[in-house]
């Protein structure tokens, strides 16, 4: 007859056992979805450019931004950080970026939407000197 201990570790080995075998499933469950995102982001209009006092080049705009990004949530998912970011090159910089504008998407029911919005952040070009 096993006593206490043994009854203990074996049942003790058996449940951490499983649970490793259900993290490794679920581990591959989500390895195996492809997703497969589309946005598409329109300028419409260039609201105004200006030049600022210490030199520095200023734009606002306005665009069209639409997106399907229902195929990334998935039971591993809670919410997605979207965001909209200018890159350009200047004589001084070889890669700028500017973050426009971005938003948190709360839940799948949210992931589908198109939005006509100004940029949210300040786009601002640094004078070359």
């Amino acid at each position: 007859m096993h006593s206490f201990g043994h009854r203990l570790n074996g049942l003790l080995t058996f449940s951490v056992t499983i649970l490793a075998i259900m993290c490794a499933i679920a581990s591959l469950s989500d390895n195996l979805n492809a997703p497969s995102p589309t946005a598409e982001i329109k300028i419409m209009n260039i609201n105004w450019f200006q030049k600022q006092p210490q030199g520095n080049d200023e734009v606002s705009l306005t665009m069209n931004i639409s997106a399907d990004l229902q195929s990334l949530f998935t039971w591993n998912t809670k919410q997605l950080f979207i965001f909209v970011a200018a890159e350009y090159e200047t004589p001084k910089n070889s890669l700028n970026q500017v973050s426009l504008w971005d938003a948190i998407i709360p839940a799948k029911e949210h992931a589908k939407f198109w939005i006509h919005t100004s940029n949210k952040y300040r786009f601002v070009d640094q004078v070359c000197a």
